[in-house]
C-alpha cells in the first residue's frame, strides 16, 4: 500500500496542477472577453446603452409639484417639537439682519443714519392679541419681501454669505430658510413691516399659512426707519405667550448670549406724588368756608399720599454675556463664577472649571464647570437622567440637555458647548451625524478627566508643601502648630469632590472601558 502511494502521490499532484492552469487560463480569456467586450453591449437593468439614448431624446420633462396648504402644514408641525421655538427662530432671524447691518456700517459709515442702535425689541399687545418682533437690522424691500418670506426654503442669509467675500467676519445664525414659518406653530396670521435703505417705501407683507400673501406699501410712510417688524396674530391655544414672565423666560433661554441686545417691553408701577391744581384750591375754598382746620389738615395728608402709576419700560434680558468666546486671560474669576450660577442655576460657585478651544475635524469652544455639591437625587434617576451641558450654535442655544454628549457617569458636569459648524437638521433641535457627537463627547470627557486629575494632583503637592517649614514657623513653634492643626481641619478640592462624587468614578470604571485606566489611577 505504501509503495502504491508513493507511485499515485506525484502524479495526482501534477495532475491537480495541470487543471487549475487550466482553469486561470480560461479565467484570463473570459475577463479580457469582458474589456475587449463594446460598451454598448452592457445591460443595466434591462436596459442598453442604445435604450437609453433613445430614451433621453423622447423624455418629457416635468416639474414636482407641492400642494402649498399640505406643504406648510409638514414645515410647521413637524418640523420643530416645541412651540415656544418660534421665538428662538425669529429673534435669530433678527440677529442675522443686526448683523448684515454692522457688516455694511463697517463698509459705509453713513449706513446706519439717523437709527444707529442695533437692538431687537418683543412687545405684546393682550387686548389685540398680538406679539411683535422689531429690529433695527437691514429690513427688507419688496422684492426681498416676495423672494425672502414667499419663497419656502429660501434663506436670505445663505444668499448674503455667498455674495460676501471670502474671509469676512460674521455671525450669521440662518441656514436653510424655513425658521420664519415657525411663527406659524402659535399665530394663525403674521405681518411683516419691513423698510431698508435700498427702497424708499416701506411694505407690509401679511399671510395665514394658505397659499396665498400679500405685499403693499405702509400708508403710515416710513414708521421705522431701517429694520423689520414681525407680528404675529397668536392662535387660541398661544395666548399663554402673552404674558411678559413668558415671552422673558423664552426669550432669555434660547437667545440669553446673541451679541445685540435684546428688550421686552414690561410693566411696572411708579409711585407718583399727586398734582395739585390751583383753579381746584380755589373752588373748594369758596364752597367750604364752614370747614374746620383739622379737615383741611386730613385733607392736605390724604393729597399727599403717592399714587400708583403703571408705566412700560424695555427690560433687557440677555445681559449675560458669551464668556466662552472670550480669551482665557480676559475673563475673571467673579465672571466665571456668575455664568456657572446663570446657567446651572446653583447658589454655590463651582468647585473648577476648565476653559478651552477644540480644533481638529470640528471645532468648538467650552466651558465645563464641577460642582460642589451632588444633587440630591443625582443616583435616583442616574440611568434616565441626560447630560446638563448646553449645547450652542453661534450663540443660540439648540439643547439644553442631549443624551450623548457626556458619559451618564459625568451627568453631573455643567457647562457650555458652542460651534459654528455643527450639522444641524432642519429643526435645529438635534444633530445630523452621529459621528461628529462621538468626536465632541471624546474631547469633553478628556477636558474632565484632565481637571479631575490636575485637582488630585494639586492635592497632593499641597500637602508636601505644609511639611516644609518657613523662617517664621521656625521662630514662633506654637503659632506653627496651631496652623497645622488648622490646615489639617481644611479639606482640599480633591477631597470634597471625592466625598461627593466618589459614586460616580467608580461607576465610570465599570462603564467606561476606554478610560478605565485614567479613572481607575482617580480612585
Amino acid at each position: 500500500q505504501c509503495s502504491f502511494l508513493q507511485f499515485c502521490a506525484p502524479r495526482c499532484a501534477m495532475m491537480l496542477r495541470r487543471l487549475l492552469l487550466v482553469a486561470g487560463l480560461a479565467g484570463l480569456d473570459i475577463a479580457r472577453a469582458e474589456e475587449e467586450a463594446p460598451a454598448e453591449g452592457k445591460v443595466v437593468d434591462g436596459f442598453s446603452e442604445a435604450d437609453r439614448a433613445t430614451m433621453a431624446e423622447a423624455s418629457e420633462k416635468h416639474e414636482f409639484q407641492a400642494e402649498v396648504n399640505r406643504l406648510m402644514d409638514i414645515i410647521i408641525n413637524s418640523l420643530y417639537t416645541e412651540k415656544q421655538v418660534f421665538l428662538r427662530e425669529l429673534v435669530s432671524n433678527a440677529a442675522d439682519a443686526l448683523e448684515k447691518a454692522r457688516f455694511h456700517s463697517v463698509q459705509d459709515e453713513s449706513y446706519l443714519g439717523d437709527t444707529k442702535d442695533l437692538e431687537v425689541k418683543i412687545e405684546h399687545d393682550p387686548e389685540a392679541k398680538t406679539i411683535s418682533i422689531t429690529d433695527t437690522g437691514v429690513g427688507m424691500s419688496k422684492a426681498d419681501l416676495i423672494n425672502n418670506l414667499g419663497t419656502v426654503a429660501k434663506s436670505g442669509t445663505t444668499n448674503f454669505l455667498e455674495a460676501m467675500a471670502e474671509g469676512a467676519d460674521t455671525n450669521l445664525i440662518g441656514q436653510f430658510g424655513v425658521g420664519f414659518y415657525s411663527a406659524f406653530l402659535v399665530a394663525d396670521k403674521v405681518t411683516v413691516t419691513s423698510k431698508c435703505n435700498d427702497d424708499p417705501v416701506q411694505h407690509v407683507w401679511e399671510s395665514s399659512a394658505d397659499a396665498s400673501f400679500t405685499v403693499v406699501p405702509d400708508p403710515r410712510g416710513n414708521t421705522l426707519g431701517r429694520g423689520s417688524r414681525v407680528t404675529l396674530h397668536l392662535k387660541e391655544d398661544a395666548h399663554d405667550y402673552l404674558s411678559e414672565d413668558k415671552l422673558k423666560e423664552a426669550s432669555k433661554k434660547y437667545s440669553q448670549f446673541i451679541q445685540f441686545p435684546i428688550y421686552v417691553k414690561v410693566k411696572k408701577e411708579v409711585d407718583v406724588e399727586a398734582e395739585e391744581d390751583d383753579d381746584d384750591k380755589e373752588d373748594e375754598e369758596e364752597k367750604d368756608d364752614v370747614e374746620t382746620k383739622d379737615e383741611e389738615e386730613k385733607e392736605e395728608k390724604e393729597e399727599k399720599k403717592p399714587t400708583k402709576k403703571t408705566v412700560h419700560e424695555w427690560e433687557q434680558v440677555n445681559t449675560q454675556k458669551a464668556i466662552w468666546l472670550r480669551a482665557k486671560e480676559d475673563v475673571t474669576e467673579e465672571e466665571y463664577n456668575e455664568f456657572y450660577k446663570s446657567i446651572s442655576k446653583d447658589y454655590l460657585d463651582p468647585l473648577a472649571y476648565t476653559h478651552f478651544n477644540a480644533e481638529g475635524e470640528i471645532e468648538f469652544k467650552s466651558i465645563l464647570y464641577l460642582p460642589k455639591k451632588a444633587p440630591f437625587d443625582m443616583m435616583d434617576n442616574y440611568w434616565s437622567k441626560k447630560s446638563e451641558v448646553k449645547l450652542f450654535v453661534r450663540r443660540v442655544l439648540v439643547a439644553e440637555k442631549f443624551d450623548e454628549l457626556l458619559p451618564r457617569y459625568l451627568n453631573f458636569v455643567r457647562g457650555v458647548v458652542d460651534s459654528d459648524d455643527l450639522p444641524l437638521n432642519v429643526s435645529r433641535e438635534q444633530l445630523q451625524q452621529n459621528k461628529i457627537m462621538k468626536v465632541i463627547s471624546k474631547k469633553l470627557v478628556r477636558k474632565v478627566l484632565e481637571l479631575m486629575k490636575k485637582l488630585a494632583k494639586e492635592e497632593e503637592s499641597g500637602e508636601d508643601d505644609d511639611e516644609e517649614k518657613d523662617e517664621e514657623e521656625e521662630k514662633k513653634e506654637e503659632e506653627s502648630k496651631e496652623e497645622k492643626k488648622d490646615k489639617a481641619g481644611e479639606e482640599g478640592l480633591w477631597t470634597k469632590f471625592w466625598k461627593e462624587f466618589n459614586k460616580n468614578l467608580k461607576m465610570g470604571c465599570y462603564e467606561d472601558d476606554s478610560n478605565r485606566s485614567k479613572l481607575s489611577k482617580l480612585l
